[in-house]
């Protein structure tokens, strides 16, 4: 786990990204803080067992989670 400081940028946003392994296109996102954190009471019962299953399914369906600015779409 790597305890280094993430830059934070003012008012950004972050997402928690589980990139699908078979195939590029596809891939679980969820809003979180800079280090990643999933604030799991404030998303819908729908995203919430997104989360779950994408957390449950890595190294067999998506790749490890990783924290990026969230997309502009």
């Amino acid at each position: 786990m790597n305890t280094e400081p993430m830059p934070q940028y003012a008012g950004a946003s972050y997402e928690l990204r589980f990139q699908n392994l078979f195939d590029e296109g596809r891939a679980y996102a969820f809003p979180c803080d800079a280090r990643g954190h999933v604030d799991i009471d404030s998303l819908s019962e729908r995203a919430r067992l997104n989360y779950l299953y994408a957390r449950a399914m890595i190294g067999l369906e998506v790749a490890m989670p990783a924290v990026q600015l969230q997309s502009l779409h």
